[in-house]
C-alpha cells in the first residue's frame, strides 16, 4: 500500500514538473513596471518599454506575445484583449538574434527537439512544428499556435536587417519589436496596424541614444503613444546584493542606459547628476516642524502633477515626499479636477497648494479660472500664482534653484518616486531650451520650491482644518497656522533647533512667518 502511495506521489511530481516545463506561460508573475507596460496597450497603438539590460524585457514582450495568440489573457491582464485569432509579427535586429532572444523565449532553445515547447507558448498549443526559414539553422519562419475561441493565430519572425521592402505587405494584428527598428522600418511597421486598429509594442534598451525612434516616443505627444521606463531596481529577479557587480560590469557612458533604460543624453542633459545624488530613503518619521507644500502643474493639454515637499527649514532642505501624476482622459488633457483634488486630500488636505501662472487662465465655457476650478473641489489653494520673492516666476530661474539645492544637498527625493525619477533622466535641452515634454512633476517641484515661504505647519493626512475655530488672514481661505493670530504673535507649539519658542506673526501681504526665519 506504501509503494502505491509513493507511486500516486511520484506520478504527481512528474506531472507538476512535465506542467511547469511546457506551460511557462500559466507560471509567469508580471512585476508592477510589467503590469504598468502591459495596461498602457489599452489605450494606445504603439508602447515603448525602455529598460536596462536582464530586467525582464524581453519577458515582457514575449508573454505579451503569447497573450495575443492564444486569446489566453490571466485576470490580472489590464491591456489590450483580442477576442479572435490574431496575425502578427516578432521583429529583431537580426535573424540570429530573433532566434536566439525571441523565438527562444517563445518556443524554447533552438535546434533542442526535446526542449520545443518550453517557452512561454504551451507546448499543447501549437499546431505542428513551426515551418523554418532559409539561410539560419534552427530559425523559425513561421509558428501557428491555437486560439481559446477555435481558431489559428500566425506569426512570422522577421529581423531589420532584411530591409524595410521586406515589412511591406498584409495587415496585422499586433508587432512585437525587440531592441531598436530604424525608422523607416518602424513606419512601414505602423501601417501594417493601422488598418486593424491593431498594437505594436518596442521593448528596447537605448544604447544608441536619442535616436530617432526614442525621440518619436519622448518628444513627440500623442494620444496614440506611450512609454514606461522600467530600471534594474524594479526588477525583482535581481537581488540588492548583486547591484554593485553588476552596475560596475558596464562601461560607465552606458550605465544610465543598461540600469534604467535612459538613452544617452550627453550635452544637453538639465541636470547631469546621477539619480543617487539626490535620492534618499522614503522617510519613515517626518518632524513635526517640517513645513509642507503640495507644488502643482495643472495639466494644460498635458498630465497633471502633485508633489508633496517638505521643508526643514533649520537645515534648509527640501524633501520630495510624495507625487500624483494623472495622465489625460479622452476630451478632457490631464484628467478631471475633482479626481486630483481627491488623490491630493487624501495625502495632504491641509496642506496649502502652490500652482502656476497658467492657473489663472478662464475656462472658456464657465469662465472660471483653473485655480478656481481646484479651490471648488476643496484644495487649500495660495490666492496668487507661484513666484519667488520678489514677485518673478521665471522657469530658468527655478531650474536653477533646483540645481543649486541638488549640487549642496539641500534637495532630497524619495527613492521609490519612480515616475518623478523617469522625468528627472529625460530632463534636456535642445538648443539651449528645456524641452517642455514629459517634465510635469519636475515643474510641480519647481513651483513648490518658488513659493516655499508659504509652506504651512500641519499635520499630513486627509482630515481638513476646522475652520470654525480659526481667524484667517485677510484675503486667505484658510489659517496658516491652525490657529488666530489676529494683532499678534501665537506661540505655535513647536520649538526652533537651539530649543526657543517659534511664534507667529503678520505680514503685510497677510500671510505668517516664523520670527528668526528668513524667507
Amino acid at each position: 500500500m506504501a509503494n502505491k502511495e509513493l507511486d500516486r506521489v511520484i506520478a504527481e511530481l512528474r506531472a507538476l514538473d512535465e506542467r511547469k516545463r511546457f506551460n511557462r506561460m500559466e507560471y509567469f508573475k508580471p512585476y508592477p513596471k510589467q503590469v504598468e507596460f502591459f495596461g498602457e496597450s489599452l489605450g494606445h497603438r504603439e508602447t515603448m518599454l525602455l529598460g536596462g539590460n536582464q530586467i525582464g524585457k524581453t519577458e515582457c514582450g514575449g508573454f505579451a506575445t503569447t497573450c495575443h495568440m492564444t486569446g489566453r489573457y490571466p485576470d490580472w491582464w489590464p491591456g489590450k484583449r483580442f477576442t479572435e485569432p490574431t496575425t502578427g509579427w516578432i521583429c529583431g535586429e537580426t535573424s540570429v538574434a530573433v532566434r536566439d532572444i525571441q523565438q527562444a523565449k517563445l518556443c524554447g532553445p533552438p535546434g533542442v527537439d526535446d526542449m520545443f515547447g518550453t517557452g512561454l507558448i504551451p507546448r499543447e498549443l501549437f499546431v505542428d512544428r513551426p515551418s523554418l526559414s532559409r539561410g539560419v539553422t534552427d530559425a523559425y519562419d513561421t509558428i501557428q499556435v491555437r486560439h481559446v475561441s477555435g481558431g489559428i493565430s500566425t506569426a512570422q519572425f522577421k529581423s531589420y536587417e532584411q530591409g524595410r521592402r521586406k515589412f511591406q505587405g498584409t495587415t496585422k494584428n499586433w508587432i512585437w519589436s525587440d531592441e531598436e527598428a530604424p525608422m523607416d522600418i518602424y513606419t512601414e511597421m505602423l501601417a501594417r496596424i493601422t488598418a486593424t486598429q491593431g498594437i505594436i509594442y518596442c521593448t528596447l534598451t537605448p544604447l544608441e541614444g536619442r535616436t530617432e525612434l526614442v525621440l518619436h516616443y519622448l518628444e513627440e505627444p500623442s494620444a496614440d503613444r506611450s512609454y514606461t521606463m522600467m530600471s534594474l531596481y524594479e526588477a525583482e529577479h535581481i537581488s540588492p546584493d548583486d547591484y554593485q557587480s553588476i552596475i560596475s560590469g558596464y562601461p560607465a557612458h552606458q550605465r544610465e542606459a543598461r540600469i534604467r533604460g535612459i538613452p544617452v543624453l550627453g550635452q544637453g542633459r538639465v541636470f547631469p547628476y546621477p539619480q543617487e545624488l539626490i535620492s534618499e530613503a522614503p522617510l519613515e518619521y517626518i518632524p513635526r516642524h517640517w513645513f509642507k507644500l503640495w507644488g502643482t502643474d495643472f495639466g494644460i493639454g498635458h498630465p497633471f502633477g502633485a508633489v508633496l515637499v517638505l521643508w526643514d527649514k533649520d537645515n534648509d532642505v527640501i524633501h520630495v515626499h510624495h507625487t500624483i501624476r494623472i495622465k489625460a482622459l479622452p476630451g478632457m488633457p490631464g484628467g478631471l479636477p475633482i479626481n486630483h483634488a481627491k488623490a491630493m486630500k487624501a495625502i495632504g488636505a491641509a496642506v496649502p497648494v502652490a500652482w502656476p501662472h497658467d492657473g489663472a487662465q478662464r475656462d472658456k465655457g464657465s469662465g472660471i479660472t483653473v485655480a478656481a476650478q481646484y479651490r471648488k473641489e476643496g484644495l487649500l489653494m495660495l490666492p496668487k500664482h507661484a513666484t519667488f520673492i520678489d514677485g518673478g516666476y521665471s522657469t530658468e530661474a527655478g531650474v536653477l534653484e533646483m540645481d543649486d539645492r541638488m549640487q549642496s544637498g539641500r534637495l532630497k527625493v524619495a527613492a521609490h518616486l519612480a515616475d518623478w525619477f523617469q522625468e528627472y533622466n529625460n530632463y534636456h535641452r535642445k538648443d539651449g531650451l528645456i524641452v517642455k515634454v514629459d517634465d510635469d512633476l519636475l515643474s510641480a517641484t519647481r513651483i513648490a520650491i518658488m513659493d516655499k515661504r508659504h509652506a504651512r505647519l500641519v499635520e499630513l493626512g486627509s482630515a481638513t482644518p476646522d475652520r470654525s475655530q480659526t481667524t484667517m488672514a485677510k484675503g486667505i481661505e484658510f489659517d496658516l497656522f491652525g490657529g488666530g493670530a489676529e494683532g499678534g504673535e501665537r506661540n505655535s507649539g513647536h520649538r526652533d533647533n537651539q530649543g526657543r519658542p517659534l511664534y507667529t506673526t503678520p505680514t503685510s501681504e497677510g500671510f505668517f512667518h516664523h520670527r528668526g526665519y528668513e524667507d
